[in-house]
């Protein structure tokens, strides 16, 4: 409305202007040499108005013929563009689908239409990445790492090819010029800390943590977190070099982290070593009860130098208490009990401790189960059994990251580089399937186990005064035992049976003192060679006549013609 009323107003006031020149009276004389003209005012502002109007019109014909070249240049320029912007999309769409070779003819196209665009170039290493050409995507990617605006994701680029090339230290030094370029880049700190992680450089893995903290990368729990996880691993490399630096770096982390497991054991043995009992419980206690582990039950068992294996049983039942049945590190209290009760020769409070665990046990119950037996009966024949049975029983929780599993903690999972990537955990392979045991059990296991456990055998110097009954003496000349002489006569011409061999539930029978001349057999005779071998001195290394047998020689001819060297050369020419 306001448009429209401007408008209005503006005609308004030509026409009026139009008016007021027409009123206005008297001629205009213009001379030009020979020429004069005297128009009135009206027609000359008329014919000054045609002039203005042939003037810009003019200027506008001009000023397009001479932009006309530009403007060629620019719209031939603007239809490349397009077209390699369209080769962009649908080539970046070809790769998303997985069509290698119309990815790879949108990349040409790509490159004809639009060689300057970041995108082309990204094209092109991504189609040469997926067709298998490394040479030609590390092109790409180093052409993007020359300019200014693509420069990081051609070193991302690099980075990926370097660890497909299972280049680590190439890799690693990309990652740090991508980390100087930006602190903030999350692969680059990740590759750079994990490096670090993996040489050692705990020092420096602590300095990228902290930048990650200050870029905003990780928040301030993850941060005490991993910082805890660095330190413990510089304590437990130190733990032997350096104890001061150990003991300081431990403590840190447990304050960090009071529930990382390899934290609180290293530092409950500092301090049961510095004679802080109380303290060094309190700590196992805390990782007790938030990720309960063998090596806490024996650090806490331990925690008092000098205690005896029974105090030690009742300090490790104390701690089991403190988890209930219906958590899942009940198991490992009642392991620990049972550990702790064979080392006490309470075998009766072991059996009790692993009896729910024995009809599906588990490795460690096993072994335990095959100690117990060794140690209170001295049956080694069950004691085996329980030992294959071991072999294929489920296996325990053990120290497992992205799928691979360790004997030890440690600070980085060796497939990722992921920092604190450890957890305490069964393996997914001994995850219950629909699959069968691939070690059936042996009829020497069932029979074994089927049978009760023999009575312990004492020992003869045990038994009561009222037992032993006094042997009568021997005869004279005679050293025999008074049970040899009872025994039959056999003559030589009768082969001697062997006794069978004993059980080894059995005791073994004791051996007497002295035997009879019969039971010495005297040794055969030993037969004469029929060639008397020649025995050299030790220090003689002697002649080899022969030389060193060679499997590429030419089976030609005699054997002194098959010789090599000066020999055989001699041997050739009928030397």
């Amino acid at each position: 409305m306001l448009r429209i009323v401007l408008f209005l107003a503006l005609i308004a006031l030509a026409a009026a202007g139009a008016a007021w020149v027409a009123d206005q009276p008297g001629n205009v004389v213009m001379t030009w040499g020979g020429f004069r003209a005297s128009p009135s005012i009206p027609v000359f502002v008329l014919c000054l108005g045609i002039f203005a109007v042939a003037i810009v019109f003019l200027w506008s014909i001009l000023t397009v013929i001479w932009r006309t070249p530009g403007r060629m240049r620019r719209r031939r320029h603007d239809k490349r563009h397009a077209r390699g912007r369209h080769a962009i999309t649908h080539g970046l769409l070809a790769i998303g689908h997985g069509d290698t070779a119309l990815a790879r003819r949108h990349a040409e196209a790509a490159r004809r239409h639009a060689p300057d665009d970041p995108l082309a170039l990204l094209l092109h290493a991504q189609s040469a990445q997926m067709d298998g050409n490394r040479d030609e995507a590390q092109r790409a990617f180093r052409a993007m790492a020359e300019r200014e605006d693509t420069r990081l994701l051609g070193l991302r680029g690099l980075f990926i090819e370097a660890q497909r090339a299972d280049d680590a230290v190439g890799a690693v030094m990309i990652a740090e010029e991508a980390i100087k370029l930006s602190p903030s880049s999350t692969w680059a700190s990740h590759a750079v800390l994990g490096f670090r992680c993996a040489r050692g450089d705990w020092s420096g893995a602590l300095a990228i943590l902290d930048s990650n903290l200050s870029a905003g990368l990780i928040d301030k729990a993850t941060y005490r977190r991993q910082r805890g996880v660095l330190l413990t691993a510089r304590a437990l490399e130190l733990e032997t070099m350096d104890r001061d630096v150990a003991r300081e770096s431990v403590m840190e982390a447990i304050k960090l982290a009071p529930t990382l497991v390899p934290a609180a054991v290293l530092a409950a043995k500092f301090e049961s070593e510095a004679h802080q009992v109380r303290r060094a419980m309190k700590l196992v206690e805390a990782a007790w009860l938030a990720n309960p582990h063998p090596d806490l039950a024996d650090a806490y068992a331990h925690v008092k130098l000098g205690d005896a294996a029974r105090q030690r049983l009742q300090r490790v039942e104390t701690l089991a208490a403190k988890t209930p049945a219906g958590k899942v590190g009940h198991v490992e209290g009642q392991l620990a009990i049972a550990r702790a009760a064979i080392d006490a020769s309470e075998f009766g409070r072991a059996r009790v401790v692993l009896s729910p665990y024995v009809n599906d046990p588990t490795q460690r119950v096993a072994l335990l189960m095959a100690e117990l037996e060794r140690t209170e009966h001295g049956d080694g024949g069950r004691a085996r059994a329980w030992t294959l049975r071991a072999v294929r029983a489920r296996h325990d929780p053990a120290w497992t990251a992205d799928g691979y599993v360790s004997d030890r903690w440690r600070p980085v999972s060796p497939v990722t580089g992921r920092l604190d990537a450890f957890q305490w955990q069964t393996p997914v392979a001994s995850l219950p399937s629909d699959k069968g045991t691939t070690i059936e059990s042996s009829a020497f296991e069932e029979a074994m186990l089927a049978a009760p456990p023999p009575k312990r055998v004492t020992a003869v110097a045990e038994s009561s005064p009222a037992d032993q009954a006094p042997a009568p003496a021997p005869a004279a000349q005679d050293n025999a035992p008074q049970e040899a002489k009872e025994e039959p006569v056999v003559t030589p011409a009768e082969p001697v049976k062997p006794a069978p061999e004993p059980a080894e539930s059995s005791p073994e029978a004791a051996t007497p003192v002295f035997r009879t001349r019969a039971d010495l057999g005297k040794p055969a005779p030993a037969p004469i060679p029929a060639v008397i071998p020649i025995v050299r001195a030790p220090d003689d290394p002697g002649i080899d006549d022969d030389g060193p047998s060679d499997e590429f020689t030419e089976q030609i001819g005699t054997p002194k013609a098959q010789a090599g060297g000066w020999r055989g050369f001699w041997s050739r020419w009928g030397a």
